[in-house]
Formats: structure tokens, sequence, C-alpha cells
């Protein structure tokens, strides 16, 4: 199938969506992802990344090689993530540090609504697919609980943390971020990021891209064999993440990070027990308004959707 032009900017709209996502703790830009419609497409592309390739380009040359990679897919999906990322982070962290409940009542609206998304597309459910999400939800509530690792930081863990981090932030309601801190590695990254230690992000990134191919084809293969189940996984994950994204949170720990002060503990109160202004009735639009905009991102995705190997056949 054939994209214009005016396709391929509506996945650079995507991406910029999904970058705004993942500059923001706690949430997962695989979750826009799917609820913008190219969530299968991208696992299907980074699964088909292979040393074929270099065959295909060999003997067919670079034109094959790049529509059986599905390449201008991946760079428009990449300049609109990095558009976000380097315009959107900045607004995000101001936001966060002076109104994080307002912020957080936003993104509660979009996840919760997200929820709803994900569920709908399981066409038939069953005991299976109820058991499914109930152990998707508490798998996810048990992760974001989990108390920061202590662990020491070698190369061969930075190489686990890199491949950890990356497979949540493809997953619906997984913050990498957060993984990163839960792992006891987001300290060193993010000093060798302002440091621009070039050995430690190699070999950070070495990790992810690894993780990152080995994943999307486990993921490929459960939604081509069990397409209903997984999306009730998803589902649960999703729906339990949204204990980490409540907009009233009293803080319990906190560590210094250079120049930034992280969360380390934290629980959810009711905005009546929250300490500081709880802009209740603010809070209350911006969650309506998080959860009509995945409604405004269903309509524009609902042009028929690719099939996961229309884009890429040989997949």
């Amino acid at each position: 199938m054939q994209r214009s032009i005016k396709d391929y900017a509506k996945i650079t709209l995507k991406g910029m969506a999904m970058g705004a996502a993942d500059v923001v703790p706690g949430v997962s830009g695989g979750t826009i992802a799917f609820i913008t419609g190219i969530y299968q497409e991208l696992i299907a592309t980074i699964s088909g990344v292979n040393f074929s390739l270099i065959n295909v380009w060999k003997t067919q040359g670079f034109k094959a090689m790049w529509e059986k990679l599905n390449g201008t897919f991946i760079v428009s999906l990449l300049l609109g993530i990095l558009i976000s990322i380097f315009s959107i982070m900045r607004v995000a962290n101001y936001l966060l540090e002076n109104h994080p409940v307002l912020i957080w009542a936003f993104f509660f609206g979009l996840i919760m609504a997200s929820v709803w998304f994900v569920a709908k597309q399981i066409p038939e459910w069953n005991f299976k697919i109820i058991i499914a999400l109930i152990i998707g939800a508490a798998l996810a509530f048990y992760i974001i609980s989990l108390p920061p690792s202590g662990a020491v930081i070698s190369n061969w863990y930075l190489f686990l943390s890199g491949a950890v981090a990356i497979c949540a932030m493809i997953l619906p309601g997984i913050s990498g971020a957060f993984i990163l801190v839960l792992m006891g590695a987001y300290k060193t990254i993010t000093e060798a990021a302002h440091d621009f230690d070039v050995k430690t992000l190699g070999i950070v990134a070495i990790g992810a891209v690894c993780g990152l191919l080995a994943f999307s084809k486990v993921l490929k293969w459960l939604f081509d064999h069990y397409s209903s189940i997984t999306l009730a996984v998803l589902t649960g994950f999703i729906a339990g993440s949204l204990n980490k994204i409540w907009p009233w949170k009293k803080v319990l720990e906190t560590e210094e990070f250079g120049d930034k002060t992280v969360v380390i503990r934290e629980t959810s109160v009711l905005p009546w027990n929250f300490e500081g202004e709880p802009y209740l009735y603010q809070a209350i639009i911006l969650m309506l308004a998080g959860f009509l905009l995945i409604l405004l991102l269903e309509r524009i995705a609902t042009e028929k959707p690719i099939p996961v190997n229309a884009a890429n056949p040989d997949l």
C-alpha cells in the first residue's frame, strides 16, 4: 500500500505525540502508538530489522531494501519523536515542576480513556481474556510499586538496563525512565548523558537496540498467534499503571540525581488529603480534556488501519 506525503506527515505528528508522552515520567510512548493505530505496524517493522536486509541491498538495490525495511515510516516516526523531545521537554519539565496536579490530571484522563480504547479492540470477551487482563493489571501495579534497586552498576548491568528500559518504552502503560529508576541505573545513565560519557551511553544504546529487536519479535509473534489475549494483557498494563499517574500524591522519599530531584517513593491520596492546592475543579476539567483527546486521536486513526504486513509484506 502506497502512502502519500500527507500520510507520512500524520505519522510524524503521531511520533510527536509519542515523544511528548516519553518525556513525562510514568507515561509510555507505546500507549500513544496504540491509540493512534500504528502500534502493530511499529512492532512488525522493528522485528523485521535483520541481516537479510543487507543481502536485499546487495542483490536488489537500496530502494528494495528501504521498502522492505519500511524505512520512510521509521524516519517519519523518529522525526516526530525527536522534534517533540527537543521542543516539548522543556515545557513538560516546567509544568511538572510548577503545576504537577494539573498535568498529571490531564494524563490520567488520557490514560483512562486509553484503557477503554485498547479494550474495545478485543473482538470477543471470555474467561481467558478477563484473566489475562487481571494478570496484566496486577503485574503493572506490582512493577510501579517496587522500591528502587541498589544494584552495583557494571557494564553488563548497564547493557541489561538499556534492554529492559527500551522494552518498557514500547509496552503501553510502563515508562522506560521509571524502569531505570527501579533498576538503580537512572543516576548513572543521566550523569553519563550530562558528562557525554560515550562509553557508558554506548553500552546502554547497544543494550537498547538488542532488547528492542528481540522483544519486538516476541510481541509480533504474540499478536500473530494470541492477538486477543495480548490485547487483554496490554489493556491490563495500562489500567495497572493508573495509580502511578494519579494527580494527588504524598511524596515519601526523593533522591538528587545531579541537578534533578527524582521521587523514589510516594503514595496516592484523595484530593482533600493533598498537601497543597488540589485544584480539584481544574483537574477534573483537564481529565475530561485528556479523555476527549483520545477520542480525537482515534478519529484521526480511523482512516482504515493498514494491516500489519501491508507496509512490509515480507514480515
